[in-house]
């Protein structure tokens, strides 16, 4: 076994960077690390080598959710039939002028 692989057993980690204050923050990559710190110690040395980001989150990939779009159905389409979601659905009450 090569001494810088991944141990069999060692979780995937997700890596989002924000690259400038005020920016969401961005999937970069994947890594294997034995624990939350070694992947964050991990992930800024293999995603900010060069000051690329100000800001590091890692995930277990475990924890990531998702659908399958080609399979979304009901779950984006738009709310049209829930009408009271907008605003123009309520009248204000008398001598209110705005809420």
């Amino acid at each position: 076994m090569n001494s810088t692989a991944p141990a069999p057993d060692w979780p995937l980690w997700e890596v989002f960077v924000r690259a400038r204050r005020g920016l969401a923050h961005l999937h970069a990559g994947s890594l294997h690390a034995p624990d939350a710190a070694m992947a964050l110690r991990n992930a800024r040395d293999l995603y900010t080598r060069r000051s690329e980001g100000v800001s590091l989150w890692v995930v277990p990939a475990e924890a990531v959710f998702a659908f399958d779009p080609d399979e979304h159905g009901a779950l984006l389409d738009p709310a049209a039939d829930k009408d009271y979601r907008l605003p123009g659905h309520f009248e204000l009450p008398e001598g209110v002028r705005h809420l």
